[in-house]
């Protein structure tokens, strides 16, 4: 695959520190912190044990060069209620950069895309095969600062970019999001509990979730048992967060603005390893089954690995007794920048 561009490539995002939730009190306290980051070196970076929650990261910004950034003014001042934002979304194009992103998620507006979308992952009919195996890209392709990722198609050419602290519902853009920033979009309350659109700013693009998935097979034996998993003995911490969908055979309308049916999906991915060690390798995981199956994330735009799980190799949904899990489908591994 032939390299079309030039990116940093960093390995882990660089710290960031913020205020712990969005607010329009929280813009006083911006332009301070953008004079004081840009301090920072560039080689200032964070394991994934200690990344801080995407709220907090979403409002300040690290600038790695020693003259200032330019910063451009705020486009959505005025944008502050619910009447504001609905008129907003009537003629709706996604944020075109990471400044454009994070103005939004001060005034409560997505950044990604808000179309509908079905339970079951689009994917590429051109998926790159190694052998008999799908390949996973190994690229991580951040902007100089950490704040923008570059998502690549399957031809290894540029397809669209994440930035850190935007909003998205997208499952293909919540894949890429946890894959680069190991950490839920902005419009994420971590809190699976508190989930009510009627008083969130974030309305019915409010999503929530964001904790430890065990993974413990012998206690749900219907569950594939996933890469190197700390609930099954390995050294890998796996975290889950909701997705919402537009209604299938697993699941209802996630959102409708008035209240949220959690339904099935999730993704769930690897986040730290126990040992306080970086990740070996990148996994995220696409469930439209609470759990009964899965897919790969492969990390280019509809690259999904093949589906595997209770389902799968035709067991009974959510049985103890009833069940085959199908294990984990290896990949190849290949950097597609390259």
């Amino acid at each position: 695959m032939k390299q079309k561009f030039t990116f940093l490539l960093l390995s882990l995002p660089l710290v960031l520190s913020g205020c712990q939730n969005i607010s329009s009190s929280c813009s006083s306290s911006l332009s301070s912190s953008f004079e004081e980051s840009s301090l920072l070196s560039s080689d200032e970076t964070t394991s994934d044990s200690t990344l801080s929650s995407s709220t907090s990261s979403s409002l300040s910004s690290t600038n790695s060069s020693s003259s200032s950034p330019v910063i451009p003014e705020d486009p959505y001042v005025g944008i502050d209620t619910k009447a504001e934002r609905d008129q907003f979304y009537e003629d709706y194009e996604p944020a075109k950069d990471y400044w454009d992103s994070h103005y939004r998620s001060l005034h409560f507006l997505m950044s990604g895309s808000i179309a509908e979308q079905s339970d079951e992952p689009t994917i590429a009919p051109d998926q790159p095969m190694e052998g008999s195996l799908l390949v996973k890209n190994t690229s991580s392709l951040f902007s100089e600062d950490g704040n923008t990722y570059t998502v690549l198609d399957s031809q290894g050419e540029v397809a669209f970019e994440i930035y850190r602290g935007g909003a998205y519902v997208a499952l293909e853009e919540v894949a890429a999001y946890v894959q680069a920033f190991k950490d839920v979009p902005v419009n994420y309350n971590e809190d699976k509990n508190d989930r009510n659109p009627k008083t969130s700013p974030w309305g019915k693009y409010l999503r929530v979730n964001h904790s430890a998935f065990e993974g413990d097979t012998d206690k749900y034996p219907y569950e594939p048992s996933l890469p190197d998993i700390y609930g099954n003995g390995g050294k890998t911490r796996y975290y889950e967060l909701d997705i919402g969908t537009t209604g299938s055979g697993y699941s209802g309308e996630y959102n409708d603005g008035y209240s949220i049916d959690r339904g099935a999906a999730r993704i769930v991915y690897a986040r730290s390893r126990i040992d306080g060690k970086p990740l070996e390798e990148s996994f995220v995981f696409y469930t439209n089954n609470h759990y009964n199956d899965f897919w790969e994330y492969l990390n280019y735009e509809n690259g999904w690995g093949e589906r595997f799980g209770n389902e799968t190799g035709g067991g009974k949904l959510d049985s103890e007794t009833d069940c085959n899990p199908t294990p984990y489908v290896d990949v190849a591994l290949e950097d597609f920048s390259k």
